[in-house]
């Protein structure tokens, strides 16, 4: 949502952030913003523009076909525990696509991860931290296996990740057993998909990042103004900031209304799924804008010969974009083994990686590298979700879900494409 409020008259951040120096030209006032951002859509740089849209037509579709379930509380929660693993995942896929790379096996990984952690509880009766800890460090140890042939051997990642796609999903196999499951019960673990945050509390944070928000890009917009630089008018600011807040504060009211089924229940609250995403895109949107390894990330995905040449050690880039995906795919799985409640042998497999790619690239990350942020991934996760819940509510055959999840993906890898060649035509 920020990028179709943003106004990028000039030059931009990694990723199509606005970046605060864009110099030669800035609107003055709030009508010149919004013909800035109509200038830059038409010269291609559609940013989440897409995926915003596809949330509000399938939000507004399904509601209309099914308004007595689609809005209400707890299917808003249970949408919220099924987006959450692919958004993870595709938080990491990110990273990789940024490099023109692709991660084939990313799906499998979680599952490998999850398996880890799965048997050190049941088997091994190891505490929640060790088992987590265990997984996270499985994560990061493929990671570096995979960016090491990628980036020090030479191997395609296609190749690679293909090869390790069949690969782990073996060992996951080996490790769990032919047909057989490992049960997920700790109650820490579990407590991700099945608790949620006190009322009270949820609100206190959803507050506290509505307020946090609004004090950085006032902050920013008053440092800029203050140095002479090219800011966006203080109207601009304040409805981005209110935009952001209102979403904050619905989606507070929506989940804080008990939704338990029976009379006696209380179940109300924040699912904790919801601030691990939340917690997840800040630090990593924070990587990537304003850290020096953020921006080598977009110049190498850029151009890796010009990014070589300005003393880029593009190499130890291309192994950290791996272990950050290996390790994200490593939370992921453990998100969805508490969801589930166990872990099989084919855990992560199935269409985990294709839902998880169509969000990255749905949500506006670009195949060929270079664009990209990581919002991107909880737009697109979003839109994948809303068809799977939507369809599901509506009764459809599973054979729809695939189709018209693939069109989607297919449409999104299309203006992707057709966007890139208007902004080479337009010089944007």
């Amino acid at each position: 949502m920020s990028s179709t409020l943003s106004a990028a008259t000039g030059e931009q951040e990694p990723g199509g952030a606005p970046s605060g120096f864009e110099a030669d030209r800035t609107a003055d006032s709030l009508g010149g913003t919004v013909r800035a951002y109509v200038d830059r859509v038409r010269g291609g740089d559609l940013g989440a523009l897409p995926a915003i849209l596809g949330i509000l037509v399938l939000g507004l579709l399904f509601f209309a076909l099914r308004p007595e379930t689609f809005l209400t509380p707890r299917n808003m929660a249970n949408l919220a525990d099924q987006a959450a693993p692919i958004i993870i995942l595709a938080m990491g896929l990110v990273f990789v696509l940024l490099l023109g790379e692709i991660d084939l096996s990313a799906g499998v990984v979680s599952g490998v991860c999850a398996a880890v952690m799965a048997k050190l509880l049941a088997d091994a009766g190891a505490p929640w931290y060790v088992a987590v800890a265990a997984a996270m460090l499985t994560g990061v140890v493929i990671g570096l296996f995979t960016g090491s042939l990628v980036g020090l051997i030479g191997i395609p990642s296609f190749v690679v990740t293909l090869a390790l796609f069949l690969g782990w999903q073996g060992f996951t196999l080996r490790l769990i057993g032919q047909g057989g499951t490992v049960p997920v019960r700790d109650d820490v673990i579990t407590a991700i998909s099945d608790k949620n945050l006190p009322v009270t509390l949820g609100w206190v944070l959803a507050l506290l990042v509505a307020a946090l928000y609004a004090g950085l890009q006032l902050n920013r917009w008053r440092v800029q103004r203050a140095k002479g630089l090219a800011h966006q008018p203080l109207a601009a600011v304040l409805l981005r900031v209110g935009v952001i807040a209102l979403v904050v504060v619905l989606v507070t009211a929506v989940l804080s209304v008990d939704r338990a089924p029976a009379v006696g229940v209380v179940l109300a609250g924040i699912p904790y799924a919801i601030p691990l995403v939340v917690l997840l895109l800040l630090l990593l949107t924070f990587v990537l804008g304003r850290t020096a390894f953020g921006r080598h990330v977009y110049a190498v995905g850029g151009n890796a010969e010009a990014a070589r040449r300005a003393g880029i050690d593009v190499t130890r880039i291309r192994v950290a974009v791996f272990v950050i995906g290996s390790t994200l795919a490593a939370i992921s799985g453990i998100v969805a083994a508490a969801r589930l409640g166990s872990v099989a042998p084919g855990s992560g497999g199935g269409n985990t990686l294709l839902y998880a790619v169509g969000a990255a690239v749905i949500g506006g990350t670009s195949l060929f590298g270079g664009r990209g942020r990581v919002r991107d991934a909880v737009l697109g996760g979003l839109v994948v979700a809303i068809i799977a819940n939507g369809l599901g509510l509506l009764g459809t055959e599973a054979y729809l879900n695939f189709i018209i999840t693939g069109g989607v993906l297919l449409l999104a890898a299309s203006v992707d494409a057709l966007a890139r060649r208007r902004a080479a035509a337009t010089g944007h």
